[in-house]
């Protein structure tokens, strides 16, 4: 009798911790590892929406998983505590591992990573750059100082151009 308790014991503990492992493998959140206490949208469409509520820019981050460019600047990026605080009170907040229909978001091409930003009026910031000439909007991990820069710049931005349109 106890030779068979022991082995009902044991089959729930494997099980148990199968379970546990099964739901730790699944959980997949919004911020894909680039800033777990960032509040993140799901869509473009509704990122849009949210800016013109909020009145705050939205930043898009085109990446694909398992590119390595992509992996390295999202480490840099989620390590940046500047960045990690704009990117939480400051912006709406997008990562797309997919493109959008909107033409807009790839004025120089289709590449990964690359980060845009669109302010609340809907007008994508082109003005908004990174360093380098064929691919204005990329960014590598050595360039997240560039990238701050430009999260402030978007920001200050978005106060002066709403001094001048009361209507934002």
């Amino acid at each position: 009798m106890q030779h068979w308790m022991v082995c009902i014991l044991l089959l729930f503990i494997v099980f148990c911790d199968v379970s546990t492992q099964r739901k730790k493998k699944t959980v997949q959140t919004l911020s894909r590892g680039w800033g777990d206490d960032i509040t993140w949208v799901q869509t473009y469409e509704e990122g849009l929406s949210q800016a013109v509520k909020s009145k705050k820019p939205l930043m898009i981050i085109h990446h694909l998983e398992n590119c390595p460019h992509s992996k390295a600047l999202k480490k840099a990026f989620a390590e940046h505590q500047t960045i990690q605080k704009l990117a939480k009170s400051d912006f709406i907040m997008l990562n797309l591992v997919h493109e959008t229909s909107d033409d807009n978001l790839a004025p120089d091409g289709f590449y990964v990573p690359r980060i845009l930003f669109v302010d609340p009026s809907l007008t994508v910031r082109a003005d908004i750059a990174g360093k380098y000439a064929n691919r204005k909007y990329a960014y590598e991990p050595s360039d997240v100082n560039i990238l701050a820069d430009n999260m402030m710049k978007a920001k200050i931005l978005l106060k002066s151009e709403h001094k001048k349109h009361t209507d934002l």
